[in-house]
């Protein structure tokens, strides 16, 4: 069966699309929305999204990220860049695992007599528990302070590290510089 339906019709419109599912039918005989229209109006896209991607959900445990003793600033020449805010985000996959996303933000600031210039910042992100370090990952950053300002602002986002099903509780830490952020004794962050 072919419909016909002109755009501007109004409230037409909208039975029509309603009811157009209903008069198709799938393959298997019955009237599910599995048609192309029916996945648009589910999913907001002409096809199903695979099921692994359906079952993940929000984590209802997302530890806040700590900083690293040591971790929350460094000296490049008269120049200070140290973390201003960290944020993170938990998703629990199909199987129990976690994939975690933390992403933190920076400031750069000049000191006395200093330039305009860029500095490659390293950025540790790590999760543990306890002593036992399960994701760790170091990141370069560039951070550029344009010549006749003081100062400049970064990003750094590390995507899906992965905490193994049956883990536990653990920590999710960052710190700038590669050493500073190994250390144990950590300050709490949103």
């Amino acid at each position: 069966m072919r419909f016909t339906i002109k755009l501007g019709s109004g409230p037409l419109l909208l039975v029509a699309m309603l009811a157009l599912p209903a008069c198709t039918s799938s393959g298997s005989g019955g009237s599910d929305m599995g048609s192309t229209l029916g996945n648009m109006l589910r999913y907001g896209s002409t096809t199903e999204p695979p099921l692994a991607r359906a079952v993940e959900v929000e984590a209802t445990e997302c530890p806040a990220v700590t900083v690293a003793d040591g971790g929350a600033a460094l000296r490049r020449g008269t120049s200070q860049i140290s973390i201003a805010n960290v944020a993170r985000e938990c998703i629990e996959r199909a199987g129990g695992a976690i994939s975690v996303k933390v992403g933190l933000e920076g400031r750069a600031l000049l000191g006395a007599g200093g330039g305009g210039g860029r500095f490659d910042v390293p950025v540790t992100f790590q999760i543990k528990r306890g002593d036992r370090v399960i994701v760790s990952r170091l990141k370069r950053v560039a951070v550029t302070i344009p010549a006749n300002d003081t100062q400049s602002s970064f990003m750094a986002i590390e995507s899906d590290m992965i905490v193994p099903p049956g883990t536990g509780e653990y920590e999710i830490e960052v710190g700038l510089g590669g050493a500073a952020a190994a250390a144990s004794p950590r300050r709490r962050r949103g």
